[in-house]
């Protein structure tokens, strides 16, 4: 179920502008890859040609917490309260970041962020999915899953993956 907050309705392109939706999450990746996109297709004086759709996948208490039995009824009440807590901060840290963005949507949807993601893409009729990149080597990403990888193949528009730059010693 999405929690929407924004200046316009989710459904299709607003004032015929093409939509861009940006996958954050509380990581600084997500958020350099948020700034990325601000600067350089949201700049302030810039003609804005993208309705920002900015969503972020609240996964759900049972999926967090991985417990069953009797003690999980009552553990999953204070896990759902929590991550509601941690996703709408995620949307109130990316409010702040789009203040000049004159059309945006913010969105918070349960569930997995890869099909998440997708299917916020299908919803809005995006013809870009951004998404930042965390770095994981070969096996974090076969443990955990690259949202950006599945996302490059099972997104319906271009994928575009902002890498966040390593500094240099």
């Amino acid at each position: 179920m999405a929690e929407e907050t924004g200046a316009t309705a989710a459904s299709g392109s607003a004032a015929g502008k093409m939509t861009m939706v940006v996958g954050v999450d509380e990581s600084e990746h997500s958020y350099y890859a948020l700034q990325w996109t601000l600067l350089h297709f949201f700049s302030p004086g810039q003609q804005q040609q993208y309705r920002l759709v900015v969503v972020t996948a609240k996964p759900t208490a049972a999926s967090a917490v991985g417990l069953a039995g009797p003690g999980a009824a009552e553990v999953l009440p204070f896990v759902e309260a929590d991550l509601k807590r941690s996703s709408l901060r995620v949307i109130d840290k990316a409010k702040e970041l789009c203040a000049q963005v004159s059309d945006a949507v913010f969105e918070v949807v349960e569930g997995d962020a890869r099909n998440v993601l997708c299917e916020a893409v299908e919803r809005h009729h995006a013809e870009m999915l951004v998404v930042g990149n965390h770095g994981y080597g070969a096996i974090k990403r076969a443990v955990l899953g690259s949202v950006s990888d599945y996302c490059t193949h099972h997104a319906h528009c271009t994928v575009m993956i902002v890498k966040k730059p390593k500094h240099k010693h």
